[in-house]
């Protein structure tokens, strides 16, 4: 069993910066992408960016130049470096990883609890 625990989500002013954090857990052989995502009230759940685990980014275009994607693979761990917040942001932050429970075996997708991140004006 795979498990991803979030950290790092909160209140904060516009123009203020966070730091989510991510770590998985558990059994497995190996993680692909791990990436961030986001859903807003009366909103489908989007991709903020991601990183596969030779350290290849991509990023929405509403936060390129203002967050940034890392991990840590040999910690299992994936950070999101949030600058210049707008309140657009504001947003239940999900973390989610291709893990491979065994060798040989093929990619399952994983989710976060989820995190919420008020941006205020």
């Amino acid at each position: 069993q795979v498990q991803l625990v979030e950290s790092g989500g909160g209140l904060v002013q516009a123009g203020g910066s966070l730091r989510l954090s991510c770590a998985a857990s558990g059994s497995y052989f190996g993680i692909n992408v791990m990436g961030w995502y986001r859903q807003a009230p009366g909103k489908q759940r989007e991709l903020v960016a991601s990183i596969t685990v030779g350290a290849r980014t991509t990023y929405a275009d509403s936060v390129k130049g203002r967050f940034t994607i890392s991990r840590d693979n040999a910690k299992n761990t994936v950070y999101l470096q949030m600058n210049s917040l707008k309140p657009g942001d504001t947003a239940v932050y999900y973390c989610n990883a291709e893990v491979q429970p065994h060798y040989g075996l093929g990619f399952l997708d994983y989710w976060g609890q989820g995190t919420q991140v008020t941006v205020s004006s």
